[in-house]
């Protein structure tokens, strides 16, 4: 995808952000260079929380003729794997962004960083503590009161030097000794209390494999990461905040080229969590299929669902950059990708719930050819030829023994428009004596009312879908909806899934009637199943002429109906 096609996306608006770096361009700060950066850690996948990340940090470069670096802070080997590498890689890509030759890891300045520690310890601003991680944090202290030193904090220079390089060279069990830097424990920013730089891990790492014996913290490899890069605006999270003055302390005491932070506010979506941890407890319990089950907001599970990259930087677009933290609706999200699918997914009848209907004055055996319309938002799709019998399935929820006010589809003795073909009247229905479920239909069609034909006046008040007996196919369809039941599931520390999953985020159909121009379909294609919502092809589990079809999204909010109805009823 090129970059025009991503600048048209949207009209690009303005925000805090653009207006630092238009005054920037303004100063020749940088000699009017700009550089960002996308930084996530390989401990997991992508959520949709990153993909609004990924956006603002490619677009702005795009955007200004800068560049984006593809930075992998890999400072935790206990829990970074090279699948999350590979999955970071392929979202990136997927949602039409690259970092050409720009590829880096936190693990590329292993070397660098201990020497920038060295010069901390000679320039006595960094020392080797030798108390527990627990007397650590009860030193540390609280947002009210000061810290207190470790016994160790006045070591010499030569003895830090001397224990740094025996925990470089695997000489100390895990959690013998760390490295702190030295700047106040009486500082009310709790990240200024002599933080810790390296802790002692006897790990293999996925790209430096058994190296080190030595690891840096997130918050000592961020910053100087950084600068080794040149990055010019550094773009984080609100969480961060409290950090930057670490991150400058260590700059400034490095004398290093200083990258300017500037935060904004996270990605929140209601029915949603975006904890990495609490995804993968989601992944780690089964509770869902994977890192890519179609109800995980992450880039993978929304991309196997059917969600495209388009619709979710529009999303990204319209949800802004903002400076405070707040929740934004999902169903923003889901009207993305709606608009999105509106224009370039094909019409397609498909019955979910099938009951057969029997047309008595058609004539027997006769299979005609219908023309139906692939997209009326777009003239250029064309038409297609659909197969017409007399025997066709509806769907269950298009009929009513007994219709309630303002039903328009078909009940005992109503007419209704077959879409694409004829009027028909409903005058007979076939019940199973024992259940009293409803096993057929019998109508009657009006053959001068063939759709377009023109040749008849008769008009019906309602239009339902169909699939014709003769020629279908049977598939697996696969309802998807929100994962979860409450609103705010991400406000609870300690979550009981049992408790806050919605029951019903997946339905599997296994009968449902398709027009038999969808056998063939790859998996990834999208459509519009008429009156019933978008799908698309599964990527995991279709097979050749076997496909199963995921919903993407329904028509229509259905989620706002439900809890309007829930309100009135209260």
């Amino acid at each position: 995808m090129s970059n025009e096609d991503i600048n048209n996306d949207s009209k690009k608006q303005s925000n805090f952000i653009r207006e630092i770096i238009d005054e920037d361009l303004r100063s020749n700060k940088h000699n009017g260079r700009v550089q960002t950066r996308f930084p996530p850690e390989p401990n997991g996948y992508l959520h949709i929380g990153h993909a609004k990340s990924i956006c603002l940090n490619f677009g702005l470069a795009n955007d200004y003729k800068g560049l984006c670096n593809l930075r992998f802070d890999d400072t935790n080997p206990t829990k970074e794997e090279q699948e999350y590498v590979d999955s970071i890689k392929e979202d990136v890509r997927w949602l039409g962004f690259d970092w050409d030759d720009r590829e880096y890891y936190a693990s590329d300045y292993f070397d660098q960083l201990y020497e920038y520690a060295i010069k901390l310890i000679n320039k006595g601003k960094a020392y080797i503590d030798s108390i527990s991680a627990d007397q650590i944090r009860e030193l540390r202290g609280t947002p009210t009161e000061p810290g207190k030193e470790s016994p160790y904090r006045n070591r010499s220079v030569d003895e830090n030097l001397d224990l740094f390089e025996k925990m470089k060279n695997g000489e100390f069990k895990e959690g013998e000794h760390v490295l702190r830097a030295k700047i106040n424990m009486a500082s009310p920013n709790l990240n200024m209390r002599d933080p810790v730089m390296y802790r002692v891990l006897h790990k293999s790492h996925h790209r430096t494999g058994d190296k080190w014996y030595i690891y840096p913290m997130y918050d000592w490899a961020h910053g100087q990461s950084d600068s080794i890069e040149k990055i010019t605006h550094s773009l984080c999270t609100l969480e961060f905040e409290n950090h930057r003055p670490l991150y400058d302390w260590f700059i400034k005491e490095l004398e290093i080229f200083p990258p300017r932070q500037i935060e904004f506010a996270r990605l929140n979506l209601n029915y949603t969590i975006m904890s990495k941890r609490k995804l993968l407890s989601l992944v780690e319990g089964n509770y869902v299929d994977g890192w890519d089950d179609p109800r995980m907001p992450t880039i993978s599970g929304l991309r196997r669902r059917g969600y495209t990259p388009e619709s979710i930087r529009n999303f990204s677009e319209r949800v802004g950059i903002a400076k405070r933290e707040n929740t934004i609706d999902v169903s923003l999200l889901e009207f993305s990708i709606r608009e999105d699918l509106n224009k370039r997914a094909k019409r397609v009848m498909a019955v979910l719930n099938p009951l057969k209907l029997v047309i008595t004055n058609y004539p027997d055996g006769q299979i005609e050819e219908l023309e139906a319309i692939n997209n009326p938002e777009d003239p250029s799709m064309g038409t297609r030829k659909i197969s017409f019998s007399k025997e066709i399935f509806i769907d269950k929820e298009d009929f009513r023994e007994v219709p309630p006010p303002k039903f328009h589809r078909l009940s005992p003795g109503k007419e209704v428009r077959l879409r694409y073909a004829y009027i028909i009247r409903c005058d007979e229905v076939i019940k199973d004596e024992k259940t009293g479920d409803f096993l057929e239909i019998r109508c009657t069609y009006f053959p001068d009312t063939k759709s377009g034909s023109g040749t008849s006046t008769k008009k019906a008040k309602g239009t339902i879908h169909w699939v014709c007996a003769k020629n279908h196919f049977e598939a697996e369809v696969r309802l998807y909806d929100r994962l979860f039941s409450v609103e705010n599931p991400e406000g609870e520390e300690r979550i009981d899934f049992n408790n806050f999953l919605n029951p019903n985020s997946l339905q599997i159909i296994k009968n449902s009637k398709l027009e038999a121009s969808l056998k063939n379909v790859m998996p990834g294609e999208k459509f519009q199943f008429e009156r019933t919502g978008y799908f698309c092809v599964d990527t995991k589990y279709s097979k050749k002429n076997s496909p199963v079809f995921n919903r993407v999204v329904t028509l229509r909010d259905s989620w706002a109906k439900i809890e309007q109805a829930a309100s009135k009823s209260k």
